[in-house]
């Protein structure tokens, strides 16, 4: 079992920066796949970014490439998203999710945090 919180969510101004991070209960954090979704209103979740277990691979959604930085820290049982240059496209709220399998892959997660809000206003 995995227990995933989210946190650093807020209000930002367009262009402006965010540091997301989720913490995990739990002994297999460092065997995991992690990865962050988003769901903004009125839309379906959507893949944000995913990372290896040992962090030697990633993978990131197009619309976020160059802009958003995913990392981890097994000894803190702790997973990081970075956002820059945040538009109001961005506004949603961003969940973290473990997951067993390739990185590569969207449908592997199990475990779900709650979620933080992201808003950012033009």
């Amino acid at each position: 079992q995995v227990q995933l919180v989210e946190s650093g969510g807020g209000s930002v101004q367009a262009g402006g920066s965010l540091r997301l991070s989720c913490t995990a209960s739990g002994r297999t954090f460092g065997t995991r796949v992690m990865g962050w979704f988003r769901q903004a209103p009125g839309k379906e979740r959507e893949f944000v970014a995913a990372i290896s277990w040992s962090s030697d691979s990633t993978n990131y959604a197009d619309s976020i490439k160059g802009r958003f930085t995913i990392s981890r820290d097994n000894a803190k049982n702790t997973l990081y998203l970075q956002l820059n240059s945040l538009t109001p496209e961005d506004t949603a709220v961003y969940y973290c999710a473990a997951g067993s399998g390739p990185y590569w892959r969207t449908d592997i997660y199990n475990y779900w945090g709650q979620g933080t809000q992201v808003v950012v206003s033009s």
